[in-house]
């Protein structure tokens, strides 16, 4: 008994210290070219028709939410920008205007990241149509021990975290996190 025990005890430290499952680049293909999401870290403009005091930028804030005059908080998380303008504007035609109109659009996207062996790990601005080469450029450039054929990126998808190993010429989305591994010889 004592011995299945202690079996049982180095599997389970085993399976605790296990490197993250990889998977194959095909599982961000349905993401390529699906609406984009809006998260933390996103920066709105919202315009409101006719109230000038209602037009402004907005941060999503950590817990998903913007914070608008007269109708305080507003979940964004999840939502297109589409979808967030029908929110805004049921919230605002609920007491407040008769027939509001709602406009908005991504001013700047969250940041992604890049960590592992790049000169400077960290944080940076997302621009459209960025890949894993100019990612790994503006972080600058690999280091001379760094495994420069592929590099794993780390996406929400569904909710969950899910990392692939993708070549150099993949898409970052904002809010991405890169890890570039280093070689073995």
């Amino acid at each position: 008994m004592r011995r299945l025990l202690s079996v049982l005890i180095v599997v389970s430290a085993c399976v605790g210290c296990a490197p993250q499952m990889r998977h194959d680049a095909r599982v961000f293909d349905a993401q390529l070219n699906a609406p984009y999401t809006l998260a933390a870290g996103d920066r709105l403009r919202v315009i409101v028709f006719g109230q000038d005091s209602l037009s402004n930028s907005y941060s999503v804030d950590g817990s998903g939410h913007i914070s608008m005059p007269l109708i305080g908080l507003v979940r964004a998380h999840g939502l297109t920008t589409a979808s967030l303008e029908r929110v805004i504007e049921e919230k605002l035609r609920a007491g407040f205007l008769r027939e509001p109109r709602v406009s908005a659009e991504v001013e700047a996207y969250r940041p992604f990241f890049v960590l592992g062996e790049v000169t400077t790990s960290g944080q940076y601005p997302f621009i459209n149509g960025m890949t894993v080469q100019n990612a790994v450029a503006v972080a600058g450039g690999f280091t001379p021990r760094a495994y420069q054929w592929s590099v794993d990126v780390t996406r929400i998808v569904e909710g969950q975290p899910v990392t692939a190993s993708v070549p150099l010429t993949y898409q970052v989305r904002p809010g991405d996190t890169l890890t570039v591994r280093e070689r073995f010889f």
